[in-house]
């Protein structure tokens, strides 16, 4: 059992999780945050935090969320971002990478009340 992020960081990344994660696997991404699987230890201290809900237990994701078990798994592969398994996100410090499912994500925002995302209109690329 580990737990993923999901869509909802992305841009948003509010990082009151990077602090309550016990054993650091929670790394820093140019658009959103990703927990590194094989450090996760499962205590859920991140998804109690989180204020938009963007974590979740990977057995408990919905349809949607569930091809995030990946992105937060490759995020840290070779050909995305090359950390391979650091042992720490703290010394590392943030990073400009994304994995490419992110980078194509629509952009968003906090809503005005702060308690949740909406999509903002970004221009289309070639890219999505």
């Amino acid at each position: 059992m580990t737990y993923v992020i999901t869509s909802t960081c992305v841009d948003v990344k509010d990082g009151g999780c990077v602090p309550a994660c016990p054993v650091d696997c929670i790394y820093e991404g140019g658009r959103m945050l990703y927990i590194h699987p094989d450090e996760c230890i499962g205590c859920g201290l991140c998804e109690s935090i989180c204020p938009v809900g963007a974590i979740w237990e990977d057995v408990e994701l919905c349809d949607e969320g569930k091809p995030f078990i990946e992105v937060n798994a490759e995020y840290f592969a070779e050909d995305v971002s090359g950390l391979g398994s650091p042992q720490g996100a703290k010394a590392l410090g943030a990073s400009n990478v994304d994995h490419p499912l992110v980078t194509a994500h629509p952009a968003q925002k906090l809503n005005d009340k702060g308690n949740g995302v909406e999509l903002v209109k970004a221009p289309i690329s070639d890219k999505y």
